[in-house]
């Protein structure tokens, strides 16, 4: 299997969009790649607050499973990180899509 995508489409509640992105891109971001995560892209809504969308690349499934134990099950993430993400998110709503890239796509 070739490299794939994990599209991650989260609810942001009311008001808390740019304290969000702010944690996403100061703290959520950098740990995941110094875990070695590959982060393609962040992206809030243009028109709508509570639209919050990121991209994470991997290469194998057995990369994936690596990289999420080394995230989620690390005390940083179980102490610090998870138990604050409910004051933002409505993880109910959250929506985690796998998408492999199509031939002619230029992120192949």
């Amino acid at each position: 299997m070739s490299a794939f995508y994990e599209l991650r489409q989260y609810h942001v509640l009311p008001g808390k969009l740019d304290a969000w992105v702010k944690v996403m891109e100061d703290e959520i971001i950098p740990f995941q790649v110094s875990k070695g995560m590959v982060i393609c892209g962040s992206f809030q809504g243009e028109e709508d607050d509570s639209v919050y969308v990121w991209l994470r690349r991997f290469e194998s499934e057995v990369q994936r499973e690596e990289l999420y134990a080394a995230v989620y099950e690390s005390d940083y993430w179980k102490n610090e990180m998870s138990p604050r993400v409910p004051d933002y998110l409505d993880r109910s709503k959250m929506v985690v899509t796998r998408i492999i890239p199509t031939t002619k796509s230029t992120v192949r």
